[in-house]
């Protein structure tokens, strides 16, 4: 029988295969990433995360497309692309927006934001802000 997870409690990883495995969030929950499922090859995460100020660092997922959706709050994402900074404000619940592949990118906030990520997590890189 299936039960009952808490996404702020158990992240939800993808597989290769279309499988689905709880992983609990933990400090070293992406070094268990990495170990357990391959150097994340080919798999994506769904996670959740609040946020009350803009994120410290950019990032960037050469392997596939992300997916952010707005669960509560008010954020506003930043995408790094070839015509210069473009940005998406994301101010009602589901509102969501699909970052493609090799897009940096990071985000700015003054509330509190409930934000759902589908991450293709392999080969994520991260860069300072300033």
């Amino acid at each position: 029988m299936t039960k009952k997870h808490q996404l702020s409690q158990e992240f939800l990883v993808l597989g290769p295969d279309q499988s689905a495995t709880p992983v609990a969030v933990s400090p070293s929950l992406y070094q268990d990433l990495d170990s357990r499922f391959n150097q994340f090859k080919q798999h994506s995460l769904v996670a959740m995360y609040s946020f009350e100020s803009d994120w410290a660092s950019w990032e960037i997922h050469p392997k596939g497309d992300e997916m952010v959706m707005l669960i509560e709050g008010e954020i506003t994402l930043v995408l790094d692309t070839a015509t210069g900074e473009q940005s998406q404000q994301l101010s009602h619940a589901g509102d969501y927006i699909v970052i493609p592949k090799n897009t940096w990118h990071t985000a700015r906030t003054s509330t509190l934001a409930k934000v759902l990520f589908i991450t293709p997590g392999e080969g994520t890189e991260h860069k300072s802000n300033t």
